[in-house]
């Protein structure tokens, strides 16, 4: 599970690792508020989980709250990488002397948490790799001993970090250690862990958690899942509203709709982890508008369990005044039985989404 960067920080603050003054919004109001509040020019941040966010416009800075209101409108709305800005990071702009890179990752060949130090921060990790690989240092912890302070300050001086950082430097490497092992993450990042006059501050923080251990991160996961009640909804000019979890999957079925002669009605992305109630709200807010002929519901689930959509489908079919021609393609997790739950209540479902897609059209025109 990749979990966004203000959760991630709300982490590594909490372990002792120094974070900018943040604040995360959902709306240009609440931006301009939190950059009062910081008193600084700051930094606005889409908050999605994908990378190369900067240079896909999905950062601004700002000096004034009002340019903090305007450039957080520009970017909430905007699709980053197929992923919908949702939510922003209002955060202080740092003034950085020097910029490193730190993480540790699990290496599965070795079975081992591998630290990767480097003094070129800030950059593509993987491009320094390929093209200077000895700029990074790499250190294998044994998970059966303890990881002490000191073999950080060890990784620091192999990096080349000049001596009055080492020590610094050298107790966020080993905190980092400790979020990886106690968060059961897979990569735990900063890139840049940035040098400034008053010390070292992460200005960026990656954590990804082992899908096996979220029954042991249960308030990671419940912090993550905040997001996902309030759906990414956006209305079109068309007649057949898209459900999708997950903005890749809900632009997908826009596309395969466009390809068949079909014309989107809504985009609403429901998230990765819907619940049976969430989908019942998504279904029910497409059907009370009037524009919507046929609704293409678009589901492979992962953590989105396919029993729990059957059932949310159920109860909107059930319960809803207004029917609307319901076009499900329903995989994934617990496939089997959300597709029993479906066929035992006559409700017809589609595996392929090309098939869903175009099933979605013909009966679009078929409705006068």
């Amino acid at each position: 599970m990749k979990i966004h960067e203000y959760i991630a920080k709300d982490v590594f603050k909490g372990e002792g690792i120094p974070v900018p003054n943040n604040k995360m919004v959902t709306n240009p109001e609440d931006a301009r508020k939190a950059a009062i509040e910081i008193n600084k020019p700051v930094a606005i941040k889409s908050q999605v989980l994908v990378g190369g966010r900067g240079k896909a416009g999905g950062i601004k800075f700002a000096e004034i709250p009002d340019d903090v209101y305007d450039k957080t409108k520009e970017i909430l709305g905007s699709i980053i990488k197929d992923e919908l800005v949702e939510m922003v990071l209002i955060e202080e702009k740092i003034e950085i002397l020097s910029e490193y890179y730190l993480s540790v990752v699990l290496d599965r060949s070795a079975k081992k948490p591998l630290i990767m130090a480097s003094m070129s921060g800030g950059v593509d990790i993987e491009e320094v790799a390929s093209e200077t690989p000895e700029k990074i240092v790499k250190y294998y912890v044994n998970p059966l001993n303890e990881f002490l302070p000191y073999q950080g300050r060890e990784i620091a001086i192999k990096m080349g970090v000049p001596n009055p950082l080492i020590s610094k430097i050298g107790m966020v490497i080993w905190k980092l250690l400790n979020v990886f092992q106690k968060y059961d993450a897979t990569i735990a990042e900063i890139n840049p862990l940035v040098v400034t006059a008053n010390g070292v501050i992460a200005a960026d923080a990656k954590l990804d958690i082992d899908d096996d251990a979220l029954y042991r991160q249960k308030e990671l996961f419940e912090l993550e899942n905040i997001t996902k009640d309030e759906f990414a909804y956006v209305k079109l000019d068309g007649n057949i509203a898209v459900i999708g979890n997950g903005a890749g999957l809900t632009l997908s079925g826009m596309d395969m709709l466009k390809l068949y002669g079909g014309e989107p009605a809504t985009f609403l992305d429901i998230g990765g982890g819907s619940s049976r109630e969430n989908i019942a709200k998504a279904l029910n807010i497409v059907i009370s508008d009037p524009d919507v002929k046929t609704v293409f519901l678009n589901v492979l689930g992962g953590i989105t369990r396919a029993d729990d959509v059957a059932r949310g489908v159920l109860d909107v079919l059930n319960t809803s005044k207004r029917k609307v021609p319901l076009v499900i393609r329903l995989t994934g997790t617990n496939e089997e039985e959300g597709q029993k739950i479906l066929k035992e209540a006559g409700v017809s479902y589609e595996t392929s989404m090309e098939a869903a897609a175009k099933k979605a059209v013909e009966l679009c025109k078929d409705i006068k």
